[in-house]
């Protein structure tokens, strides 16, 4: 071990001084003083060669209460005491802010906390490594003990930084089907965070998603536990590497698993509201994809979400937290809170009196760290005072925080390399990467022969029109990559010479699209006519119109206040877009709609009567180049569907996995969704055949191998989706029409055929009984099999005793 010796006996002066014990003889390792070996006898804490649990011991008995306090507490908007606007730290002041040190650090890639990076501009990479080492070299050489700093930021759909690859929204990720690619994005993720000094990813969220009007809707992976749980094992593999990782390897960093849990059916459809969800709703649809990350991956940390369950807040929820997730999962990592929900249980839940009690609960309930802040967590020592905590609730706590920090390595290289950090940020690799993610994601909806646009004569003209047409929409916790490129800019450079690209805006959604942004005031409608006029006027001599719609990265975000809102209670589109489509659609002209949006919309009249149209989500930095080569051809779309598309907002809730007696009909409308979900069409055509059973029967303990015949029956290459549902015919108590249990992306040439065979076990047919136990019981199952929720095939399996 490299240690200076002076760093040693700094140690144990300050801790004389402070009446605390002295650093004690625990181990003997070699000090290099000026490329010298000597002697010396080093505590274990700071031996690598000694294990994670010998290391957190021995450091935690020589922690002060207030040091342990640190490390169980974060700094966000309290950075601006110390750091300037370049990144710059004024250690007199931070010393004086914080003589013990800081725990955690939240986004060193801004300087002014809850900010938006239009108003307080964000460091680039060489700024930020500045700043990491600045702050690490402070707390390894300037507090007691020291202990490094972990710091965290945003990875939902690429590093939320400066100079860093922007991939499309988790819910176009999700439409994908590909976990091999969810798993790419978050490696290229992982290695640019890590390389300015990061450690700790706060994603991926794996909320299921059953209310589009939720704003929050565009950072899941879709309404099916079993596609979020696949796509969440993924990307915590991706972060943290494979076979259970829990030490960290060279461009790594921890995942962060959020929300648990019912996030993502919030009464009203309104973010941090009430979720009044069953046990066996929890534990049929909402706790699987927590539970397959937690059992198949080293995932580090698990964010609580901000919600009730049945009158208690997630993070006061100890049956959640301790009985569920620690004791039926086995969870050992850390609970961190989400940003100020602590805070919350006082000031908004009102299940405590004020942040010192609501501080009690939460520690009682398991949780390890108070993000982003650590208000409520600094009033802990009064607490202990107050016998309210007891000593072994504190360590615990700092024990799962401490071993986050040694699993990292932090103890042994807490420093980053900034011309590393330059070398892998949003480089040729990662735009090569967004561009493929990008066109993975697009789904194709309709299509009634429009595309690929068909542009025979010489010199044709294609008006690209829209609100979203000239700008890269990149939806919330978003990073700023170098050159994104929006869908005028792709069909432009795609086009070049060959055609005439015109454009006009047609209507503006909203007056700002700053996401941060608090009030969100809608674009004025007198306006916006005149900008319909102006695109009617672009559009008449063209001979294909490609639309944007759908909304901007304000009428589709996370409402994190009062002040800061971003629910809906319409699924209508924005504004005057579809007096837009209505103008334009009066022309006659072919009319390719592109949605580029953070949730479901209900667009019947635009189904009906537009030509063809792409769901492109928000579909990154490469969005525009992807869905140009779709277009044209150049890429055959092959994404599904991760949600079920509604008619209306009267529909909801609305997925297809649901009981046998929800959708009995409505009178004068239907109960039949827009688009199913799995849905998505192709420029090619694919025959599926029925599934065949490796067994007509099996034990309930057994396994069978289900297997399909998938053929290429047109004419160009392209992606299909085999997707595996099951339906329990008989069951003990009341289970889903079907199930989504199994899927496999292929890509097959014209007249190519593959077997894709897809293996079901017990695990996959196991239900919650009547007394609440997890078993498989005998009877008949319903193997079905198809490219997407509705049209499928189906062979019947038999379960014996």
């Amino acid at each position: 071990m490299r240690i200076h010796i002076n760093q040693f006996l700094m140690g144990t002066s300050i801790a004389l001084a402070l009446g605390v014990a002295a650093p004690t003889v625990t181990g003997v390792a070699s000090v290099w003083l000026e490329g010298t070996a000597v002697a010396a006898d080093l505590p274990v804490y700071k031996d690598a060669t000694a294990s994670v649990e010998a290391r957190v011991e021995d450091l935690l008995a020589r922690m002060t209460l207030e040091e342990k306090i640190v490390q169980m507490t974060t700094v966000w908007d309290g950075k601006v005491k110390f750091v300037g606007p370049k990144g710059e730290i004024d250690l007199a002041k931070l010393k004086a802010a914080h003589p013990l040190g800081i725990g955690q650090y939240a986004r060193p890639s801004d300087v002014a906390g809850a900010v938006s990076p239009r108003v307080a501009k964000r460091l680039d990479a060489r700024q930020t490594v500045a700043l990491v080492n600045k702050l690490q070299k402070f707390m390894v050489e300037e507090t007691r003990l020291g202990i490094p700093m972990l710091f965290h930021e945003e990875g939902l759909h690429g590093y939320a930084a400066v100079d860093a690859t922007s991939f499309p929204q988790a819910i176009g990720l999700a439409s994908s089907w590909d976990t091999d690619l969810i798993r790419e994005v978050n490696e290229l993720t992982a290695l640019e965070m890590r390389a300015r000094g990061a450690h700790l990813a706060l994603s991926p969220v794996v909320d299921i998603a059953r209310d589009p009007r939720w704003g929050r809707f565009e950072e899941t992976f879709g309404e099916d536990p079993y596609l979020v749980g696949e796509m969440g094992v993924a990307a915590v593999e991706g972060l943290q590497g494979l076979n259970r990782a829990r030490t960290l390897a060279p461009g790594k960093v921890f995942a962060t698993l959020k929300h648990l849990t019912g996030h993502g059916q919030p009464e009203s459809g309104t973010n941090i509201a009430p979720a009044p969800i069953s046990e066996r709703e929890l534990r049929e649809n909402f706790f699987p994809p927590f539970e397959e990350v937690v059992t198949r991956t080293g995932i580090e940390a698990v964010m609580p979400s901000y919600n009730e369950i049945d009158g208690v807040p997630s993070h006061a929820n100890t049956w959640l937290l301790q009985d569920v997730l620690r004791g039926e999962w086995g969870f050992k990592g850390a609970i961190v809170s989400d940003y100020v929900a602590i805070d919350q249980m006082a000031g908004i839940h009102h299940v405590a009196p004020d942040i010192e009690s609501a501080a009690v609960l939460a520690l009682k309930a398991g949780v390890d760290s108070d993000l982003p802040d650590g208000t409520s967590y600094k009033t802990l020592p009064q607490a202990l005072k107050d016998g309210k905590v007891t000593m072994a609730m504190i360590d615990d706590a700092v024990r799962r925080m401490l071993s986050v920090k040694f699993r990292a390595g932090l103890f042994e290289n807490p420093y980053a390399n900034a011309d590393e950090a330059e070398a892998v940020a949003n480089n040729a690799d990662g735009v090569a990467l967004a561009r493929k993610a990008a066109e993975r994601s697009l789904i194709l909806l309709k299509n009634d022969g429009t595309l690929p646009l068909k542009l025979g004569k010489s010199k044709p003209t294609v008006a690209v029109i829209g609100p979203s047409a000239a700008v890269a929409r990149l939806g919330g916790y978003y990073g700023e990559p170098r050159n994104p490129v929006s869908l005028l800019d792709g069909m432009k450079a795609r086009l070049g010479d060959s055609a005439r690209v015109v454009f006009a805006e047609g209507v503006k959604i909203t007056e700002n699209d700053d996401w941060w942004a608090d009030e969100v005031k809608l674009a004025d409608p007198t306006e916006n006519r005149k900008r319909i006029a102006e695109a009617v006027k672009v559009a008449k001599g063209a001979d294909q119109i490609v639309l944007t719609l759908g909304d901007t990265e304000q009428t589709s975000r996370e409402a994190w206040a009062d002040s800061h809102l971003g629910d809906r209670a319409s699924l209508d589109l924005v504004g005057e877009q579809q007096e837009l489509f209505d103008a334009l659609k009066k022309l006659g002209k072919p009319i390719t709609v592109v949605l580029i949006n953070g949730r479901p919309a209900s667009i019947v009249k635009i189904a009906e009567e537009a030509n063809a149209i792409i769901e492109a989500w928000y579909p990154g930095e490469q969005g525009g180049p992807a869905l140009a080569a779709v277009l044209m051809g150049d890429v055959n779309p092959g994404g599904k569907l991760p949600v079920t598309l509604p008619r209306s907002v009267g529909q909801l809730p609305m997925f297809y996995n649901h009981k046998p007696t929800a959708h009995r009909g409505y009178l004068f409308d239907t109960v039949e969704p827009l688009y199913p979900f799995g849905y998505g069409l192709s420029y090619t055509t694919f025959d599926l055949s029925e599934p065949r059973l490796s067994a007509a029967s099996i034990p309930t303990d057994g396994s069978v191998t289900v297997s399909v015949d998938v053929t290429n029956t047109g004419k160009v290459a392209g992606d299909e989706v085999v997707q595996l549902y099951i339906r329990d015919k008989v069951s003990s108590v009341t289970q889903p029409v079907k199930e989504l249990k199994g899927f496999k992306r292929v890509t097959l040439k014209p007249g190519e055929k593959q077997t894709v065979e897809l293996t079901l076990t017990s695990k996959s047919f196991r239900l919650w009984n009547d007394r609440m136990e997890r078993v498989v019981e005998p009877g008949e199952i319903d193997i079905m099999t198809g490219a997407n929720s509705v049209d499928l095939k189906t062979v019947t399996l038999t379960i014996t005793d």
